[in-house]
């Protein structure tokens, strides 16, 4: 218990200390703009089926 103990008390200071860190070493964010354009909706992609297509069993004791 006592070898648990600490390795969770080491293992939470050094996550701690590097959360703290993180701005100050990390790459400064980009700054994320959305896209203003129309989204088209109107005309769905293809869809690609393979294999037989899902029939559900309705009456189990009919194969």
């Amino acid at each position: 218990m006592l070898l648990l103990g600490t390795v969770t008390l080491c293992c939470a200071l050094i996550a701690g200390t590097l959360a703290l860190l993180e701005p100050v070493f990390g790459p400064p964010p980009e700054r994320q703009i959305a896209d203003r354009g129309p989204i088209d909706t109107a005309t769905p992609g293809t869809v690609r089926v393979i294999g037989a297509p899902f029939v559900p069993n309705v009456n189990p004791r009919e194969r």
